[in-house]
């Protein structure tokens, strides 16, 4: 699927959202225009049957006025009193024209006199006028309406004057001319004689309520308004009903909405326009950042990004620079580290190489190449136990079974003796230490194993061996030692004298026995890898109770006493109890070794946040300042004071263990003068128990 440039999305939106909000505006408006037209309609409609029922109002005032002008007039008295017909009927006629009316006369004695105009129904008309007493609507035979009004003469009494005005189509065009739209006067029996005519309903309503009506007939297509005259007694005698097409609207409307349609294409048509500038604007200098990224993902980093206009695409652009800036010093910072990197390994003695997750060689340095006798072509890709063809004693491959890369990645870390089947068919022992993976590589350091390796694993062999065959009957001899003990003090003679002192220097010497062999022991397990440590909550009191047990007799040797000090309660730590029994014991064997006869011995401790700290101190000649703790916990190391060496020194493993032992709890060992100056101070900080399970979580 082709996707859209930038440039096509930003024209497209913008004239689309230009277009949709004019059309939306353009619905709106010509609904809206549209219910204004119409209500406009109806008003208008209104307007002019309003405009036309006073016109017919008027015209009825009129009439009335002529006839009372008409019965006050001398003329008319005089020619009446001389009975000149010829003379009335000519005065007539010139008043009528004069008046716009359609008749006049003049009755006397009940009888006409003379008429002038078209011959209407006299008699009718003065006999109505007299009933009334002032203008009316009647209707002619001929279905006709007419506008009449009589008045009697002041002189005469007995003769009276008529004036009429019929409201036939002349009439009706006239007000129309007036008003503007066209105009029916039309009688009540004749307005409902049709019943298929759409004007009907509305022409019935205003005759049964006697008010006004107007409204939008749908089937006549016109808007109507239909008004009542009335008669002076409140009876409807005639209406006045006015039209206007509904064309006339309709025309009007649609020229708009073609005009809003024209007006909406057109403002369609510039948004493009205006979109596509737009996009050509910013499209311009994204194109530029596109490119430079693309620039930069290739591992070009010499060439600046290039700057853009605007807030937004400007802070794009620096940042963009800035990370190319930061890139070049991290690849520059990378690849001096790659070369030092590659230095240190290709300049080491021992061959390094590395693996994948299916153990197929990735790296390895010319040491290795040398090594094995191979090319670092031919080994890389490789599995390595293809290239490093390892056979067990039983000449079998050890790489399922025994292989030191596989128990790394869950022990984190191993190493292995292994024996290489070379291609000029002799054999090289090698020892492979390999690390726990990091992400996808693992690596390896790989060894011959020379002379002075095979002697040093020779010695810790003697030594282990020796330790654990010395253990077992030093401590039936120490266990032997305290029953005797035990059975002299509970004799009648008891333990004293000579026999007191060979006791208690037996049980000494078998304690210190026991203890050089538990230290050889734990080095041996040390520095092999063996040795682990088991977690379990552990009570140091008890822990610090223990030790001070069994190094009791050490101290009673120099009369030395021990000062325990402890808060309470110590809170809970988890590790190996007998390893931490082990710690202090050295320590306080240290303590008993370099504290001075008869001095004292002090236990102490404090609890802290999230840590638990301990020490030991003795009342010695301390330890040299220039000696650090690099030197002091050291392995066959033994610690020298201000003056000579104890006579009852050890073999320097002591604090090496302590060391050792405090570090896989988590801990630190430090070691520093008594708070009076002279004498040592041992301090040893474990983490609670709390703190150790929130960081195991």
């Amino acid at each position: 699927m082709r996707r859209l440039s930038l440039s096509t999305l930003l024209i497209g939106l913008n004239a689309g959202l230009v277009l949709i909000a004019v059309v939306a505006v353009a619905v709106a408006a010509v609904g809206l225009i549209e219910r204004f037209a119409q209500e406009q309609a109806l008003a208008r409609v209104n307007l002019a049957g309003a405009s036309a029922q006073e016109a017919v109002e008027r015209s009825a005032r009129d009439v009335a006025t002529s006839a009372h002008l008409l019965a006050e007039r001398p003329t008319v008295k005089r020619l009446l009193g001389e009975r000149d017909l010829p003379g009335m009927t000519a005065f007539l006629d010139r008043f009528r024209g004069t008046s716009h009316l359609s008749g006049v006369v003049i009755f006397s004695h009940g009888r006409i006199f003379a008429a002038g105009g078209a011959p209407l129904p006299w008699e009718t008309i003065v006999r109505r006028a007299g009933a009334e007493g002032s203008s009316f609507v009647t209707r002619l035979p001929d279905g006709s309406l007419l506008l009449a009004a009589a008045s009697p003469l002041a002189s005469l009494p007995e003769s009276s004057a008529a004036a009429a005005l019929v409201l036939d189509a002349p009439f009706a065009h006239q007000i129309e001319a007036q008003v503007g739209l066209p105009v029916a006067i039309l009688d009540p029996e004749r307005a409902l004689a049709d019943p298929d005519d759409p004007r009907m309903p509305l022409r019935a309503e205003v005759l049964a309520s006697g008010e006004p009506g107007s409204g939008l007939l749908k089937k006549a297509d016109r808007y109507v308004s239909v008004r009542p005259l009335r008669t002076p007694s409140g009876e409807v005698a005639a209406l006045v009903e006015t039209g206007l097409p509904r064309d006339t609207v309709a025309g009007s409307l649609a020229r708009l909405v073609r005009n809003l349609l024209l007006l909406a294409l057109l403002v369609a048509a510039l948004a493009t326009l205006s979109g596509w500038a737009v996009s050509r604007r910013l499209t311009r200098p994204v194109e530029a950042l596109t490119a430079a990224a693309a620039r930069i993902g290739r591992g070009d980093l010499s060439t600046p990004a290039p700057r853009a206009p605007g807030a937004e695409l400007g802070m794009l652009a620096a940042t963009m620079e800035e990370m190319r800036r930061r890139l070049l010093q991290v690849t520059s910072e990378l690849r001096r580290r790659q070369a030092e990197g590659e230095a240190i390994l290709t300049g080491i003695t021992e061959g390094v190489f590395s693996v994948d997750r299916d153990r197929r060689i990735t790296y390895l340095n010319p040491q290795t190449a040398a090594l094995l006798g191979v090319r670092r072509e031919e080994a890389l890709g490789r599995f390595c136990g293809d290239v490093l063809n390892p056979r067990g004693r039983d000449g079998v491959r050890p790489c399922e079974e025994s292989c030191p890369i596989v128990h790394a990645r869950f022990r984190g870390g191993a190493s292995a003796t292994e024996y290489l089947q070379l291609r000029d068919g002799g054999q090289r022992a090698v020892v492979i230490a390999s690390a726990p993976p990091a992400e996808a590589q693992q690596f390896q350091v790989i060894r011959d194993e020379t002379d002075v390796e095979a002697a040093r694993r020779q010695r810790d062999a003697v030594l282990a061996n020796v330790s654990h065959e010395l253990r077992t009957p030093l401590s039936a001899q120490l266990a032997s030692i305290e029953l005797l003990r035990d059975r002299l003090l509970q004799s009648p003679g008891g333990l004293e004298g000579e026999t007191r002192d060979l006791v208690l220097s037996l049980e000494r010497g078998s304690l210190r026995l026991t203890q050089l062999i538990d230290n050889l022991l734990e080095s041996v397990r040390i520095e092999s890898g063996q040795d682990s440590i088991r977690s379990r909550p552990v009570a140091l009191d008890e822990v610090i109770e223990d030790a001070v047990e069994m190094t009791a007799p050490l101290l009673a040797q120099r009369g030395q006493s021990i000062e325990v000090d402890l808060p309470y309660p110590l809170p809970a730590v988890r590790g190996d109890a007998p390893r931490l029994i082990q710690v202090f014991v050295n320590l306080l064997a240290n303590a008993n070794k370099f504290g001075p006869p008869g001095s004292a011995v002090r236990v102490g401790g404090a609890v802290e946040e999230g840590t638990v700290c301990l020490w030991v101190e003795d009342e010695g000649p301390g330890f040299p300042v220039d000696s650090g703790d690099g030197a002091l916990f050291g392995r066959f190391v033994r610690r020298a004071g201000e003056g000579e060496e104890p006579e009852t020194s050890g073999m320097g493993l002591g604090l090496w263990i302590v060391r050792s032992i405090v570090e896989r709890h988590g801990g630190t060992v430090e070691a520093g003068l008594r708070a009076g100056g002279r004498g040592t101070r041992m301090r040893v900080v474990l983490p609670r128990q709390r703190a150790v399970e929130g960081t195991a979580a």
